[in-house]
């Protein structure tokens, strides 16, 4: 599965992606196009709250593998998205306390795709991901995620803290990770539950972390003091595991 198979370019075609309902995560459009059919095309991505990227011809000429994509190149999401409501369906479904992981801010596709395993083997619901400055459900995701984007549903929102505020009055309660707060193990994490990891290199941003109910940190022994997202995402996760167990 190579990533070009989700790269759609040249006008007709993106047009007509944007058409047949097809979830594009993002449009590069030539800087400073302007003519009627890249207009209509930026119309769509707008319509559809896609993002939307000016860039050099030198960048489209890179992300181009055919050389004809006349000013505009799209990228599809490998997958289809789930809504949020969909997760909380499986959570119901399967007469389980809702557990949901959010992601905030990962960009590294091995990243997603390893908490998306991670997820499916720790029995969570679904994920749920930001629109922006987030990776997308790309080709690179699904390969890494090892057949588990086939399973776990994954929802994209336009705004997590307001999608967090949204699940907490149907009960759902938040914990981020970070090094400050609590251990793990002194926290209660059972009931329906949220799971929040940031980034490697900032972390749950500020507006999403104060919209936690608690902060969870992960003992640490070693030398030095980070852990990669997708493995505090593990070691989270199963600890919410092991605490519903």
């Amino acid at each position: 599965m190579s990533y070009e198979e989700y790269t759609i370019e040249g006008r007709n075609a993106v047009i007509e992606a944007f058409r047949s309902g097809k979830t594009i995560d993002k449009l590069y459009v030539l800087d400073g196009c302007q003519d009627g059919p890249v207009r209509t095309i930026v119309r769509e991505a707008k319509k559809h709250d896609t993002l939307i990227q000016f860039v050099t011809k030198e960048r489209l000429d890179q992300l181009s593998s055919t050389g004809k994509h006349q000013g505009v190149l799209a990228q599809a999401a490998a997958y289809e998205y789930a809504s949020v409501e969909e997760i909380l369906a499986k959570a119901r479904e399967k007469g389980e306390d809702p557990f949901i992981i959010l992601l905030d801010g990962i960009e590294d596709p091995h990243n997603l795709g390893a908490i998306l395993r991670t997820a499916n083997l720790s029995g969570a619901h679904g994920i749920i991901i930001p629109k922006r400055r987030a990776v997308g459900l790309t080709a690179v995701v699904a390969r890494t995620s090892c057949g588990a984007i086939n399973y776990t549903p994954v929802a994209k929102v336009t705004n997590l803290k307001k999608t967090m505020d949204d699940l907490k009055e149907k009960g759902l309660w938040f914990v981020c990770a970070d090094m400050d707060g609590t251990k793990m193990y002194d926290l209660n994490m059972t009931g329906p539950i949220g799971l929040v990891i940031g980034s490697e290199g900032e972390g749950v941003s500020r507006l999403v972390r104060e919209n936690c109910d608690m902060v969870a940190s992960i003992p640490m022994k070693g030398d030095i003091d980070s852990l990669n997202a997708s493995v505090a995402a593990g070691i989270l996760a199963y600890e919410i595991v092991r605490q519903r167990g």
